[in-house]
C-alpha cells in the first residue's frame, strides 16, 4: 500500500500514468464520474397555461389536481370547496399543504375526484395538491416530505374472507 492516493488530483496522476488499481481505462472512468457529480436542482413542471398537474390517491379515491397562482380559490368537481366538503375537518385537510409551505391564498386549485367517500376524497386531493406544489416549486419538496404529504396512504378496507362474518370477525359461537 505504498501508492496511496489521498485526493482526486493524486488519483488523476495515477490513472494518467497507467498505475491505477483497476488498470488505466477503468480508473479514468471513475475519475470522470466523480468530476461530473454536482448538485442537480429539479426543474418546475408547468404547462402552457401556467398550471402544474398531479394525481393524488387515497383509499379508493383518485383526484386529478391542477394548481396555478391565484387568490386561493379551491374548486372540486365544479363546486366550491365549502359546498363539496361541508365538514370543516375535510376543508382543513385540503389546506394543510399550503399551511406547511406558507402558501395560503397564493394558488388556485381545480380538481376532479372520483371514487371512495368524502374522507378518502379529501385525502386524495391533499395528496394531489402536495405533489402539484412540488412540481410547481421543487424547493418545497423537503417541507412536504417531512410532513408525510407526498407519501400515498396505502391503508384501505381489508377484504372479507370466506368462513368469516367480516374481514376478521368470526360467526357467533354456539356451544349448544
Amino acid at each position: 500500500m505504498a501508492d496511496e492516493a489521498n485526493s482526486l488530483e493524486d488519483l488523476k496522476e495515477l490513472t494518467e500514468g497507467g498505475k491505477g488499481a483497476a488498470g488505466g481505462e477503468a480508473g479514468a472512468e471513475v475519475i470522470h464520474a466523480a468530476e461530473v457529480i454536482e448538485t442537480v436542482t429539479a426543474e418546475p413542471v408547468i404547462d402552457s397555461q401556467g398550471r402544474s398537474y398531479a394525481t393524488g390517491k387515497r383509499k379508493n379515491a383518485i383526484a386529478r389536481v391542477w394548481i396555478k397562482p391565484g387568490s386561493g380559490k379551491v374548486t372540486v368537481n365544479g363546486r366550491d370547496q365549502e359546498i363539496y366538503f361541508a365538514r370543516p375537518v375535510l376543508r382543513m385537510i385540503l389546506l394543510q399543504p399550503f399551511e406547511v409551505t406558507d402558501r395560503v391564498g397564493q394558488f388556485d386549485v381545480v380538481c376532479t375526484v372520483k371514487g371512495g367517500g368524502l374522507s378518502g376524497q379529501a385525502g386524495a386531493v391533499r395528496h394531489g395538491i402536495s405533489k402539484a406544489l412540488t412540481y410547481y416549486e421543487p424547493a418545497l419538496r423537503s417541507a412536504l416530505k417531512g410532513e408525510g404529504f407526498l407519501t400515498r396512504d396505502s391503508r384501505a378496507v381489508e377484504r372479507k374472507k370466506y368462513g368469516r362474518a367480516k374481514a376478521r370477525r368470526s360467526f357467533q359461537f354456539s356451544k349448544r
